[in-house]
């Protein structure tokens, strides 16, 4: 039988100078952190960090590779040599990533501290990985959440613009994945049907984004901390990561990892940019209405995201290569079932040729 489930992490804590409390959150977790960040990010917040943890011991460690198995196992025995109970994870996407994966296996607490709000991973109990070579891998799936997930508005406003519109793109497929795998009457990635509570969640992130997302893209351009900023910054890390894991992925996601299946410009792009070109791959995929189509691909449009071919960096792609991303997002260890389990490689190259041809005909 299957159950309905629901799941996040122990505590969230948002605000304006939110990183001063981490050394007192995180000692309710541990004695000794387990400090993960790379070069960049420690040479912005060294000095912030350092003050937050001021009476806390931590060991600092470089982050330096790909998000893959072999990264986890080699910091997963790092951590074993510094005798740390904790791990903070302090970061981007990736970071966050192996963070988890390496409390995970090393069966300790773990505290993520984003530093950009690009994507929805720091609430979840998921990571995804990659070779070596960065082709998107598999799903990861962990017994828990993150203890804690604790974001400073003040920093993650000072990331590139572009972060913060990628993650109101990555936001904005998480009400229609998490509908799309209600309709299907699949699992959510919590690992059972979704909610009532996950699916509410994924539509208050998709209200947020369009009542505050372009006031806030303004706000954050002249390096404002506004009520509207706050609500995004919530909508794109605790609504959108709330709402995707207990509401479902489906084919926006399932078509950026297919694009892992080919080389080229388009792997400059965010992860978010390339999921709010593939939620307009899925709104075709779907059959929606032309009218709410032009409502995704307009409000991408004015956050600076990309909605053609050309903006993809994929004017000149070939059909092989388009066929490529469409097998890769079909196959098995993929998410395209959540929306329909019959659709093909062939369909998914279709639509994203039809993308381009709607956007600028709205």
């Amino acid at each position: 039988m299957a159950y309905r489930v629901f799941r996040s992490p122990n505590r969230y804590i948002q605000g304006v100078g939110a990183i001063e409390v981490l050394g007192k959150e995180t000692a309710v977790y541990g004695e000794k952190a387990f400090l993960l960040t790379d070069d960049f990010v420690w040479g912005l917040l060294q000095d912030k960090v350092e003050r937050a943890l001021e009476g806390f011991p931590y060991h600092y460690e470089a982050f330096t590779g790909e998000a893959s198995l072999e990264e986890m196992v080699r910091l997963a025995d790092a951590v074993a040599d510094t005798t740390a109970d904790v791990i903070i994870g302090l970061g981007g996407g990736k970071i966050i990533d192996v963070a988890k994966g390496i409390a995970a296996a090393c069966e300790l607490p773990v505290v993520i501290v984003p530093t950009t709000v690009s994507t929805d991973a720091p609430t979840s109990a998921i990571s995804v990985l990659y070779t070596p070579d960065g082709l998107f891998d598999h799903y990861c799936f962990y017994d828990k959440n993150p203890e804690l997930v604790l974001v400073d508005t003040q920093i993650v406003i000072q990331a590139p613009l572009r972060f913060f519109a990628s993650g109101m793109a990555d936001a904005l497929a998480t009400c229609a994945e998490a509908l799309a795998t209600q309709a299907s009457g699949e699992k959510a990635l919590a690992g059972g049907l979704p909610t009532l509570a996950g699916t509410a969640i994924a539509k208050a992130c998709e209200e947020t984004l369009f009542r505050d997302g372009i006031h806030a893209f303004a706000d954050v351009q002249n390096g404002l901390v506004t009520p509207a900023v706050e609500a995004i910054v919530e909508a794109n890390t605790l609504l959108s990561g709330l709402g995707f894991e207990n509401g479902g992925l489906a084919a926006a996601h399932a078509i950026h990892n297919g694009f892992t299946a080919i080389k080229g410009e388009v792997h400059r792009l965010t992860h978010g940019e390339i999921v709010g070109f593939c939620l307009l791959v899925q709104l075709v995929l779907e059959g929606r209405p032309h009218a709410e189509f032009a409502k995704y691909s307009q409000f991408l449009a004015a956050i600076g995201m990309p909605t053609t071919l050309a903006e993809m960096h994929l004017a000149g792609a070939t059909r092989e290569e388009l066929l490529a991303v469409g097998k890769l997002a079909v196959s098995q260890s993929n998410t395209m079932r959540n929306l329909n389990k019959n659709i093909t490689a062939e369909q998914v190259a279709d639509a994203i040729l039809a993308v381009d041809g709607l956007v600028g005909k709205e």
